[in-house]
């Protein structure tokens, strides 16, 4: 267990290591009351589940974080900085999994993909996001509005990319953007990560061996996932059992993102400032595993990492 103080000093090393090791971004007008290394470190911070909303955590922040932060901004301002600085963190998330795993030497990676509501599918009217989420299925929650996310996860739980898309995206459209992101990167849709050169292993809602065909020969991306129970090639029930085993630690990953980084509790009213704390709960999760093996605890022991 580490305090807040060392907890907040350690992030904010890593991500100002970070933010220097990438080019300098021009930008009009004075400069911003935080460095982008401030923005970061709050931004990660302020995903933890302590905080019920965006208000509660910046009245902490103005109330225990001053010192350490003595200029920060109004609410508004600091998140327009936030939504600024959304590629970087990004890219810090993965600067962290590229630390803790070699995509190179990993067996395999979990692909899975979660609802992610933002809004009751029964309330009337559009929302905020009226065009960009829309209603999905869900086996865990029903019918839901709001996103689709699609993580890949290493063995071990350390998140190696992922993206989201509309809630009624088929879980195969999706991983086709996401293995072609991967098979050729753009700048500006860095969060699917680097190629796996190991296989991906997944549930039936990626099956179609016209999929994988595909997949195999277009992106290098081999997929494995059970059968349908009709199939005429059916697993053993062993078989069955153990895949099922190693895909248990993306529902792990998922658990974390949701509870104890607050995901269930995102109601966001811009596309990019949805990106930019979803990207920050990413950087959250791969940075405690970070901290854990530094304190040589389990990877995925975040219940006792943080004494408040």
């Amino acid at each position: 267990m580490v305090d807040v103080d060392t907890f907040l000093t350690t992030l904010y090393v890593m991500v100002d290591d970070f933010c220097h090791s990438q080019p300098p971004r021009r930008r009009p007008g004075p400069d911003a009351s935080l460095s982008e290394s401030e923005v970061i470190t709050l931004a990660i911070f302020a995903r933890w589940s302590r905080f019920n909303s965006e208000r509660d955590f910046y009245r902490y922040a103005t109330g225990h974080l001053t010192d350490a932060f003595p200029t920060l901004p109004e609410r508004s301002q600091f998140n327009r900085l936030l939504r600024s600085c959304t590629e970087l963190i990004e890219g810090f998330s993965l600067h962290l999994a590229s630390l803790l795993t070699d995509t190179r030497e990993c067996p395999y990676q979990a692909l899975d993909s979660s609802a992610m509501p933002i809004r009751d599918c029964k309330r009337r009217g559009h929302g905020w996001l009226a065009g960009r989420a829309d209603i999905g299925w869900s086996n865990s929650i029903g019918w839901y509005e709001g996103f689709s996310l699609l993580t890949a996860t290493d063995p071990t739980g350390i998140i190696t990319g992922y993206c989201f898309s509309a809630a009624s995206s088929a879980d195969q459209s999706m991983a086709e953007s996401f293995f072609a992101l991967r098979a050729h990167p753009n700048p500006r849709l860095s969060s699917v990560g680097p190629i796996s050169w190991g296989p991906y292993v997944a549930d039936k809602g990626f099956e179609g061996a016209e999929n994988q065909r595909r997949w195999q020969e277009s992106y290098g991306a081999r997929v494995i996932h059970p059968p349908k129970r009709n199939s005429r090639k059916p697993w053993s029930k062993r078989l069955r059992r153990w895949v099922a085993s190693i895909r248990q630690i993306v529902e792990s990953v998922y658990d974390k993102l949701f509870n104890a980084f607050g995901l269930w509790r995102e109601r966001p009213h811009e596309l990019s400032g949805l990106r930019a704390r979803l990207a920050a709960r990413i950087a959250l999760h791969n940075f405690s595993i970070w901290l854990n093996d530094q304190l040589g605890r389990p990877r995925l022991a975040f219940a006792e990492l943080l004494g408040w």
